[in-house]
């Protein structure tokens, strides 16, 4: 008979229960995490809270996890018991033409983390593809594991502000004030930028960002945020403007705030059939690059797990609520109403 474990189940959208479920095994040439702490993620929330197995449950979600080592199997010599882990949530292959050209992100031959059961548990196995293709790395002793959770999200806000090579002068409007818009926010300061302006519709948020370096806030549902972009940059527009949510009118709005020969960013994904208008004349004439934003590579993965766990990142200060659990269904709603900035769930501990 197996071994039990607590889980939070998802049965639906919005059907969230925390319950007794079967232990994984520990799979062949695998390994066996026990979580000490698994991030509530913005896409963890999307597919919690909508259809997004199309009624295949229950399922476990969960894929900012960092924890101990419990099991290893037999021959697994890159892994000990005991060892302390973060777990980053897409083992690229690093073989296909898309890793070979360094666009790992977008890695034809990936195990991806919802074909199996995720870390909203108190343990989550591990295949041999990911014993073989790594994307685990060790905190050091004395390292906060919690702090360690914020290295996924990291990881693609690292990988963004690189790639459209934020820099020492620029102006950068951030359209999202969640975790992300922070993310990118603090990251674009640590790269030089000269004047960050975070937009979002919700007061909530935008009171907590106020915590951060961040030079305005502009609440959308108040002003119109493109008119206010201009008056802030003399009617010229940003350098870079990151559309950093889920909306379409914001990715309207974001070529509208965007300096001649500028940079767009739609790193935000949009709900599935939902399309953008976008006035392409304003794109042509102005000369504006956009670009789509997704994942990091194996080299921006490692240097934003390394930037996460360093004392030079506030992360502290954007994990807002650490909860049981078996307190799931309060952490999506203080997410969801912009009252905690970002969750961390502590699955063996109540």
């Amino acid at each position: 008979m197996a071994n039990k474990m607590k889980a939070a189940v998802m049965y639906g959208p919005n059907d969230i229960r925390y319950e007794d479920v079967d232990m994984p095994e520990c799979p062949e040439g695998g390994f066996i995490v026990k979580i000490k702490a698994v991030g509530l993620c913005g896409s963890d929330i999307r597919n919690l809270t909508t259809d997004s197995r199309k009624g295949n449950y229950p399922h476990i979600y969960g894929h900012e996890v960092v924890g101990e080592v419990y099991e290893v199997a037999p021959g697994v010599e890159n892994y000990r018991v005991g060892q302390m882990i973060y777990v980053y949530p897409e083992a690229h292959c690093l073989k296909c033409e898309n890793c070979r050209s360094g666009h790992h992100e977008q890695c034809t031959n990936i195990e991806h983390y919802t074909d199996r059961p995720g870390g909203f548990a108190q343990y989550i196995a591990y295949t041999k593809k990911r014993v073989d293709r790594g994307a685990t790395f060790e905190i050091p002793d004395g390292l906060d594991p919690i702090a360690a959770t914020l290295a996924e999200p990291m990881s693609s806000t690292y990988a963004c502000v690189e790639n459209i090579n934020v820099t020492l002068g620029d102006t950068v409007v951030i359209i999202g004030a969640g975790p992300i818009g922070i993310f990118l926010s603090i990251l674009s300061r640590m790269r030089g930028a000269r004047k960050i302006i975070l937009i979002d519709i919700n007061q909530s948020r935008l009171d907590k960002a106020s915590e951060f370096d961040i030079d305005h806030l502009i609440n959308s549902s108040q002003v119109d945020p493109v008119e206010e972009v201009l008056r802030l940059t003399n009617n010229v527009g940003a350098d870079k403007v990151i559309s950093a949510n889920p909306s379409t009118k914001a990715q309207q709005q974001a070529i509208l705030m965007a300096k001649k020969a500028g940079i767009v960013v739609f790193f935000g994904g949009v709900p599935k059939g939902e399309l953008t208008q976008l006035d392409t004349n304003i794109i042509h004439y102005n000369g504006l690059w956009i670009y789509g934003h997704y994942g990091a590579n194996s080299m921006q993965v490692q240097t934003a797990f390394e930037l996460a766990i360093s004392k030079d990142f506030p992360a502290r200060k954007i994990i807002t609520h650490v909860l049981p659990l078996k307190e799931i269904n309060k952490g999506l709603e203080l997410t969801k109403t912009g009252e905690a900035l970002k969750v961390v769930l502590l699955p063996n501990e109540d």
